[in-house]
């Protein structure tokens, strides 16, 4: 038995543990990545113990995060805490930030940016929380419909093949605008007469 004002070996153990461990801010959007960066800091604190890999879990979520796993802390299991608590934020967490984003990317337009380009944005937008079909089914509700009935045919086509197809239809499609464009303006020009020069010049 320790001595009174004596440190035994497991207080200075748990000591360097508690000091060891540099618990990284919780990210929400990665909860996966979040804990194989927490699990890489407790290999390296030597921590096994279920409940103290729980309680730095719980004591390091904000509020509102707390609040998507508040059945897990009030009433967690007997055993096997630590592994409930990770698969219960990392898969709520991870529904509620596809919602969000689906709504995000529900809402972009194509604007002035090519397919390819606005392909891009959707999946920069969407990172790993979108599938890629739902990304596809997104982008190809904002094309054009000429362009969309063309792009019925391309069903074994990937969406990088497409993307690409579909961009070669659009370059051509406002070379060919521009042509037409250009021809009857000149048909105009040809036609005005010679005393209106001066004020449309």
């Amino acid at each position: 038995m320790a001595k009174e004002g004596r440190t035994t070996h497991d207080d200075r153990t748990k000591e360097v543990a508690a000091i060891g461990v540099k618990v990284p801010p919780f990210w929400p959007e990665q909860p996966t990545l979040w804990f194989a960066q927490l699990e890489a800091q407790f290999a390296v604190a030597g921590i096994t113990q279920d409940a103290t890999k729980f309680g730095y879990v719980v004591g390091n979520l904000e509020g509102r995060y707390a609040l998507e796993v508040t059945d897990v802390i009030t009433t967690p299991p007997a055993t096997g805490k630590y592994e409930k608590i990770k698969a219960e934020l990392i898969a709520r967490l991870s529904k509620s930030e596809e919602t969000k984003v689906r709504q995000v990317l529900e809402q972009e337009e194509l604007g002035d940016r090519t397919p390819g380009q606005f392909l891009r944005h959707l999946r920069n937008l969407g990172g790993v929380a979108i599938p890629e079909g739902l990304i596809r089914t997104i982008w190809i509700s904002r094309l054009p419909d000429a362009i969309k009935t063309i792009m019925a045919t391309q069903t074994k086509a990937t969406l990088e093949e497409t993307s690409a197809l579909v961009d070669t239809i659009t370059n051509l499609t406002s070379k060919g605008r521009l042509i037409q464009e250009t021809s009857q303006g000149l048909h105009l020009f040809n036609n005005i007469h010679p005393s209106m020069l001066p004020y449309i010049i």
